[in-house]
């Protein structure tokens, strides 16, 4: 349970931290991503979703975790 809440922690810093940073940038690039057709999200998503995939299994695979 430790892991999993160091882990939640983790992807809420890395999510939150270009909002923190650079809020006016990222309100132009949520603008233009409300402007891409639904296919595109899909494939980025699904290539998102995969990569976090293989991350997870090569970190498991490779002792690391």
């Amino acid at each position: 349970m430790e892991f999993f809440l160091t882990l939640i922690g983790l992807v809420l810093i890395i999510e939150g931290l270009p909002y923190a940073a650079f809020p006016e940038a990222m309100k132009r690039w949520l603008g233009q991503v409300q402007e891409l057709p639904p296919a595109t999200l899909r494939v980025f998503g699904l290539a998102a979703l995969g990569l976090g995939f293989l991350l997870c299994y090569l970190a498991q695979r490779s002792g690391l975790v």
